[in-house]
């Protein structure tokens, strides 16, 4: 393993998994797209196939890792930064509110402070500001 990110279908995982293909470009390794399963099945497939299409495109080995039902992301990212040859953990962030900005996310956050490598914070490009 060596570029591990999530999987959310929201804009931000979309983004996350796109940073780590472009970081695993640049870095020449592979990418551990860790995905939570819904009711024992992959969801999103559709979603999933053309993220590994644009893996694949830019040739990259994209390496599906469907997690449980009861797994947590976090733990898995956290887990995966740990592994020999982890160089990195992709995470995607979203705008938040002011409160939301000292809470930051519980998922990005655990990962943020207890990651063992480089963690990797995207955003979704937005308009200018109001």
């Amino acid at each position: 393993m060596t570029i591990a990110v999530g999987f959310s279908n929201t804009p931000e995982g979309s983004a996350a998994v796109r940073a780590a293909i472009s970081e695993a470009v640049l870095r020449r390794t592979g990418v551990s797209l860790f995905v939570p399963a819904e009711n024992g099945t992959v969801p999103h497939a559709g979603v999933l196939a053309d993220l590994r299409a644009e893996a694949e495109a830019s040739g990259i080995a994209l390496e599906l890792r469907t997690l449980g039902q009861d797994d947590d992301l976090g733990d898995a990212l956290i887990d995966a930064s740990y592994q020999p040859g982890a160089q990195m953990v992709v995470i995607g962030l979203r705008r938040r509110s002011p409160v939301g900005k000292l809470l930051l996310g519980s998922l990005s956050q655990r990962v943020l402070l207890e990651a063992g490598c480089p963690v990797h914070a995207v955003k979704v490009r937005v308009g200018p500001r109001a």
